[in-house]
């Protein structure tokens, strides 16, 4: 038992990978305990003295995609290859991630603010890293960092919002952000 008195173990995440399945098959919002113990084959305690709610299982999920997504942003930048096909490469990677979550189990992801704020800092945090390194090397314009670092933020989450909503399919999502985010980094350099 953990400190919530509340028992995690294999069942726990048996509990959680239904959750998901059922999130990227139906959605997260139709995910309930009902269905999930269904699925199982086992009562409401099975599940109750494991988790509180759906919704916190449906944090959990959303709390590893996020991290998933953060994976996949190398940071550090070596200056092995052109700084800008490296930011393209970054994007081009978490837009990709978001699609892998699904339609569904993203609008979830997007309705939950405090921890959307949390991920928002993480990754202003990160951009602004590449930013400073681009300026400090005579890659870019002298800009606000702060500023920049929100701006890229803004247009990563808005693709990946836009196509998620319109159903675009991944290819056509990653062509139409990689012609508009090429625009952007074009207007950057020196």
């Amino acid at each position: 038992m953990n400190q919530d008195g509340l028992i995690r173990d294999e069942v726990s995440d048996e509990i959680i990978e239904i959750a998901r399945n059922l999130a990227k098959e139906k959605g997260a919002h139709k995910v309930t305990v009902r269905e999930i113990i269904n699925t199982m084959g086992v009562t409401n305690r099975v599940f109750y003295n494991r988790f509180h709610n759906v919704d916190e299982v449906l944090r959990l999920i959303y709390e590893q995609a996020v991290y998933d997504m953060r994976h996949n942003f190398k940071t550090g930048y070596d200056g092995s290859e052109d700084f800008f096909e490296y930011c393209m490469d970054i994007a081009v990677k978490v837009l990709i991630s978001t699609y892998e979550v699904k339609m569904d189990f993203s609008n979830y992801m997007f309705e939950h603010y405090s921890l959307t704020e949390r991920n928002r800092i993480w990754w202003m945090q990160a951009v602004n890293k590449a930013i400073e390194y681009a300026m400090e090397n005579g890659l870019i314009k002298e800009v606000e960092p702060e500023k920049l670092a929100y701006s890229v933020w803004c247009i990563c989450r808005g693709y990946a919002t836009d196509a998620l909503t319109r159903n675009l399919s991944r290819e056509e999502a990653v062509e139409y952000f990689k012609f508009g985010f090429g625009c952007f980094l074009e207007g950057l350099k020196i």
